[in-house]
């Protein structure tokens, strides 16, 4: 696992001193090669012996093999970003453009594939599937993902439940019962009426699973389940684009699994297709 992906995969298992290292690395990857441990640690107004345990912590001989493996990533990245000779002109920088965008969102793909572990995401699926009733609730542009993918499990002849007003999906909660499954989408996971949402659903028995960007946040905190997004870049337009192409990847790879784990569920995704297809030449 890349070196940066792995800081950000265990921070939130992370001490308080740890975190501030942690988040101290990911902002300033570029500039880590001119910090000693005894730098980083003044930086930081911390001890060096806790820069070095960091380091071990995360499975690496000390903080040089951590700052080399990471000068590594970092170049590798510039390289892949730049690989191409600049050229004056409109059109080069279009074509730039397009292949910095196209190998951004390969690699919050690859990290977001890498922060989500097999078990975790097998453990969520075999949740879906079980659960007799689906909540699925998303505010926003959160709302536009939970919808589509309400309608995908919809296909798969799933009892789905989706509202994208928070006083409407409290009103449904009536309906909840013991092994139901509610997805929240959330970026942040901050919102308090989501987390309100999330703890009432698990005080009537049912299990909370929530999508965000792999950050530390309440609603994720408390899930039983959770889903994250990796999407990191210094431009917040960019940023945003690559969560929404990251998150897409992740859902539809989830709704492959569903169909793989159960062939009564993918039959009746025929099914309804079919019918689907025959009402619109209708």
């Amino acid at each position: 696992m890349p070196p940066l992906v792995k800081i950000r995969s265990e921070r939130d298992h992370m001490s308080a001193i740890e975190r501030r290292i942690a988040d101290f690395i990911l902002d300033n990857a570029h500039l880590l090669r001119d910090y000693s441990s005894q730098q980083l640690a003044s930086a930081l107004g911390i001890s060096q012996s806790s820069v070095v345990k960091f380091s071990q912590k995360l499975g690496f001989k000390g903080y040089p093999d951590l700052k080399y493996s990471i000068g590594e990533a970092v170049a590798r990245a510039g390289n892949e970003g730049g690989s191409s000779p600049p050229t004056a002109g409109p059109a080069n920088d279009y074509d730039q453009l397009a292949e910095r965008l196209r190998l951004s969102r390969t690699a919050a793909d690859e990290e977001t594939r890498l922060a989500n572990p097999q078990a975790d995401v097998e453990a969520i699926v075999r949740l879906i599937d079980d659960a007799p009733k689906l909540f699925v609730y998303g505010l926003g542009d959160d709302g536009l993902y939970a919808r589509e993918f309400a309608m995908r499990l919809s296909l798969l002849g799933m009892l789905t439940v989706h509202h994208a007003d928070p006083i409407l999906m409290m009103a449904n909660l009536s309906a909840a019962r013991p092994g139901d499954v509610l997805l929240v989408f959330s970026e942040f996971g901050k919102l308090p009426q989501l987390f309100q949402l999330s703890r009432q659903f698990q005080d009537m028995g049912g299990k909370v699973v929530s999508i965000t960007r792999h950050s530390a946040n309440p609603l994720r905190a408390h899930a039983d389940g959770a889903l994250v997004v990796c999407a990191h870049d210094p431009a917040p337009h960019v940023a945003q684009l690559l969560y929404r192409s990251a998150l897409q990847s992740l859902l539809d790879f989830v709704f492959v699994l569903l169909c793989h784990a159960n062939p009564d569920r993918h039959r009746q995704l025929g099914v309804n297709l079919e019918r689907i297809e025959h009402l619109i030449d209708t």
